[in-house]
Parts: structure tokens; C-alpha cells; sequence
């Protein structure tokens, strides 16, 4: 069965900040959401609810099944258009200013696995943000619940899974069927995380840093794959060392890291990089956007860069077709948490879309973020945004500079209306209305400079066939 899992599971990239690395005292945790180049996601806001019996949630990916609490918390995410594979609501904020991404696919080890097999039926990333979010107050609360289900149900895959509020930040691993760990993100510290079982030493004697599943030392020591007298290095234990680990995964890490921390020279293909690695400056949002909408720029490895053809496509990169939206969680300082949390969305390819900002304090999403099937749909924002890129990819290197002076303006002008809904929302007496129509205007404001950037693109398209070519006029 472990083969049939892992060819279903997305391939993404995730990246955490802590508040003291960032520029403006900001805690960050975003993620590429990858798995098809035409899968459309949609945005929504679920409504807090009390419900008179405890409800049922089924899977419909795994048959996964768990009795839920009565009481649901108002909370975003970004599903999947159609629940028939199941929700994969993967991202959002709760009211309580928690939140979560889920999930940054990995893998295990074949040593661990055989003695701590993953579970078919169990909770798998589809389920995780819509079990977990809507019930939890604080990121670590959150790692805690998704632990002791992943416990007392088993997991169907390997995986990563972010959380953080408005103190911390944490990583956590599921690795087998019932084995896990968490990393609480150092203040002064980021961490980019890339297909991989990334973290490395636990310290057991500090559960303010570290959180794990119950016995995992004992089941590590009991079947020799860790001596009890040596550091307890999770990724050297769990994870996996394979050919494609140095082709597929670390070469993205080492992007994120030479961008954020270019002093410390590493090569693409290092045995040791670090999970958690310090930045040379304060990071800001704009770094954050880099990385996840970045394909190794600058470097030889780029696919649409000036390298020879075999260096060209050595390694995945970051941003690429298949990614069907990337988000940045934005926890803000010295603010309530309706103003505090931003969801930054960009859907379809990160590279080639735009990251628009909401406040997760609203409780309505654009009607245009809520519709969106497998075929094209003018209407849906989902659709305008892959649009853009089809058009991009189709004149790459005429159309890639427009869309770069696009994506700039706009993300200007939205900084600008950020700012000035910031200090309105102070002052409004109705502020859960007041942040629907912040987020319609944002929303507005980037689609009618992508309609004007696509619109310009096909117009100039036109003289760019190849049935267009000059003749000699006097033959």
C-alpha cells in the first residue's frame, strides 16, 4: 500500500519565520500548494457553529472517520472545487488568530515503516486543517490535537504540518503510521521546508521547543534505529536519503536559503543543510513571496533562464505549473486578531499570479474566489490567474517582463490600500463589514490589473504568430 500512498501525495514547498527574524515583528508560515497544473481551489469563510450533537466527519479520500467537537470556530481555507477526492481545505485562520498549513508532503524511511506501518484509513492531509482549526486556540494546541489523532487513528501519509499565532510558530512531523515530532520555530530563525523530513535533533527535556508522540524513543530504541546515549536526530531516523532527495528536494531548500542567507555558502546538492538557519537581515514579506514564486533565478538551474539545456532542468524548482495556489499567513504585532491576520492568496502559479491580501477578521469571501471548475471560467479568480500565466508561458521571454511590472504595481497599490484599511478599521463601528469590503477592494484592485495585463498580452500576441512574417514586396 505505501506505494499506491506516495504516488497520491502533492509535492510543495513551505517556509516559517519567526517574529524576531522578521522586518516588522510579523510571524510568517506560507506554502506552494502543488499537485495539478488544472485543479482549481476556491477560497471561503466558514461561519462559527454550535451544534446540537457532536458531528461526524468521514473522509472522503481515506474513509478516514472522527466524532468532532460541537463547537466550531469561524474559520478560512481553500478547498479543492469538488469534494469527491475529498476537501484538502489546506490553509487558513481561525478566530482565534490560529493558523494553519497543511500539508507539506514527505517521506519516511523503509526501516520505520516496516515497524510502524502507515494506516490506509487513517487521517490523511486532505482532512487535517478541517478537523483541526475550527478547535483549537494556540499553535501549539493545534500540533496537539493533530498528534493524538494521528495516534489514536494512524496517518495515511508522511507529512508537514504548519502552525502559528500570535506568539510562535511550529513545524510538525508525522512520519509513520502513528509517529510524529514538532519544532517550535526560534524567534530569530527560519526554516524552509522542501518534500523532506526536515527536523533534526529533539530535546526531550524541553517541551516548550519540542512536542512528540507518545513512546517514540522507546519504539526507536526498540528496534535499533536509535541508540539511546547519541543525539536523537529525527531526520537521520525517520527520514530519507535517495537519489531523488538531492535532485527534487534539497536543491529548493538551499534556494530559499541562499536568498535569505547568502553568507553561509552551501551547494544545491548538501548532505546538511540546516532546518532552522538565521537570515543575514530582517526578513520581509516581499523575500517570502520570492521564494515561493521563485525557479532558481540568477542561477544556471533555471528552466526558462540562459543556462545550457542539461543544467536547465536538473532540479525541481520552487514555483512551477503544477502549483494550484500559494499562500503566505501573515500574523501582524501589536494588533487584535481580526486586523492582525492577513491571508495572502495567490492562486495558480505563484510565479505568475499575484498575492492578494485578506483580512481573516472578515467572515465573507469575493464571490469570484468561490466558483471555479476543471474547465476555464472567465469568471472565477482561480481561472483569471492561470489565464495570465498560459499567456505568459505562451511568449515567455516577451510577455515575462509585462507581467513583472504588473505584478509590482499591483502589489504596491495593495500595500497601499492594506495601510489605509488599517487605520479605517480602527474607528468603524461595524468592523466585520467594513474588513468583507476591505478584502472585495483588494480583490477587485489585482483582478482589473491582471484583466488589463491579459488583455494587453493577447493583443500583442497577435503580431507574434508564426504565419506573421514579411515578404518581399516587389516578388
Amino acid at each position: 500500500m505505501q506505494k499506491q500512498l506516495l504516488t497520491n501525495l502533492s509535492a510543495c514547498t513551505s517556509i516559517l519565520v519567526g517574529k524576531k527574524a522578521s522586518a516588522d515583528g510579523s510571524i510568517f508560515i506560507g506554502r506552494n500548494e502543488d499537485s495539478k497544473a488544472a485543479w482549481p481551489k476556491h477560497f471561503v469563510s466558514h461561519p462559527r457553529q454550535t451544534h446540537t450533537t457532536a458531528p461526524v466527519f468521514k473522509s472522503n479520500d481515506t474513509g478516514f472517520t472522527v466524532t468532532l467537537p460541537r463547537e466550531q470556530a469561524k474559520y478560512n481555507a481553500t478547498p479543492e472545487w469538488t469534494a469527491e477526492f475529498g476537501l484538502f481545505e489546506e490553509d487558513g485562520f481561525n478566530e482565534y488568530g490560529v493558523a494553519m498549513s497543511a500539508t507539506e508532503s514527505a517521506y519516511a524511511n523503509e526501516r520505520v515503516l516496516a515497524y510502524d506501518p502507515l494506516v490506509e484509513n487513517g487521517i490523511a492531509e486532505e482532512a487535517m486543517v478541517t478537523v483541526v482549526l475550527p478547535y483549537v486556540k494556540t499553535a501549539r494546541a493545534g500540533v496537539l490535537r493533530l498528534g493524538e489523532l494521528v495516534e489514536q487513528y494512524g496517518t495515511a501519509e508522511s507529512n508537514g504540518i504548519l502552525f502559528a499565532d500570535n506568539d510562535e510558530a511550529w513545524y510538525m512531523e508525522t512520519a509513520t503510521g502513528h509517529h510524529w515530532v514538532a519544532q517550535r520555530i526560534p524567534d530569530d530563525a527560519y526554516a524552509v521546508v522542501a518534500n523532506q523530513l526536515a527536523i533534526q535533533v529533539i530535546d526531550f527535556a524541553a517541551p516548550a521547543n519540542f512536542l512528540s508522540s507518545t513512546g517514540i524513543q522507546e519504539f526507536a530504541a526498540a528496534h535499533h534505529l536509535w541508540q539511546p546515549d547519541t543525539p536523537f536526530n529525527f531526520r537521520e531516523i525517520f527520514g530519507t536519503h535517495t537519489a531523488s532527495d538531492f535532485v527534487y528536494n534539497t536543491p529548493r531548500v538551499w534556494y530559499g536559503q541562499k536568498i535569505l542567507t547568502p553568507a553561509h555558502k552551501q551547494k544545491p546538492q548538501s548532505d546538511d543543510l540546516p532546518f532552522i538557519q538565521r537570515a543575514d537581515k530582517p526578513i520581509t514579506f516581499e523575500q517570502i513571496a520570492q521564494i515561493l514564486g521563485s525557479h532558481f533565478q540568477g542561477t544556471k538551474y533555471d528552466p526558462v533562464g540562459n543556462g545550457k539545456a542539461k543544467s536547465k532542468r536538473k532540479f525541481r524548482p520552487i514555483s512551477l505549473a503544477k502549483t494550484q495556489e500559494s499562500h503566505i499567513l501573515q500574523i501582524r504585532p501589536a494588533l487584535p486578531a481580526a486586523l492582525a491576520d492577513i491571508h495572502w492568496l495567490a492562486m495558480g502559479v505563484t510565479a505568475e499570479s499575484i498575492y492578494v491580501p485578506f483580512y481573516a477578521g472578515a467572515d465573507q469571501t469575493p464571490a469570484d474566489y468561490q466558483i471555479g471548475a476543471q474547465t476555464y471560467d472567465s469568471k472565477s479568480s482561480y481561472w483569471l490567474y492561470k489565464l495570465a500565466g498560459v499567456l505568459v508561458d505562451s511568449h515567455y521571454h516577451e510577455f515575462n517582463q509585462l507581467l513583472a511590472v504588473v505584478q509590482t504595481a499591483t502589489h504596491t497599490q495593495l500595500l497601499t490600500q492594506l495601510a489605509q484599511h488599517d487605520v479605517a478599521a480602527k474607528t468603524t463601528t461595524d468592523l466585520t463589514a467594513y474588513l468583507n469590503q476591505a478584502n472585495q477592494k483588494h480583490a477587485d484592485l489585482a483582478r482589473a490589473n491582471f484583466e488589463a495585463l491579459i488583455a494587453d498580452m493577447v493583443t500583442k500576441a497577435t503580431d507574434l504568430s508564426p504565419l506573421n512574417y514579411n515578404t518581399d514586396e516587389n516578388l
